[in-house]
């Protein structure tokens, strides 16, 4: 799944970044790297940006970056 597909509250272990580049090089510096775990912590009413959290980090980003983050759901908001 990729990260934007995402629900508040899921942990989706990142398995590729599909960046390249500037936005590549700070988000692998942030911690967004395979095995990380990432939590979706909030999205905003239309979507983007979302916030996640990796390595007691939050960041927020846009559709367009989280769209080309992919990763397996460990565990669902429900």
């Amino acid at each position: 799944m990729k990260l934007v597909q995402g629900e508040k509250g899921n942990l989706i272990k990142i398995t590729s970044l599909n960046l390249e580049g500037v936005m590549r090089r700070r988000l692998l510096d942030l911690g967004f790297v395979n095995g990380a775990l990432v939590e979706v912590v909030r999205k905003s009413p239309l979507g983007d940006p979302i916030a996640f959290r990796v390595s007691q980090t939050t960041i927020a980003l846009r559709k367009e970056e989280s769209s080309k983050i992919e990763g397996e759901l460990i565990t669902d908001a429900g």
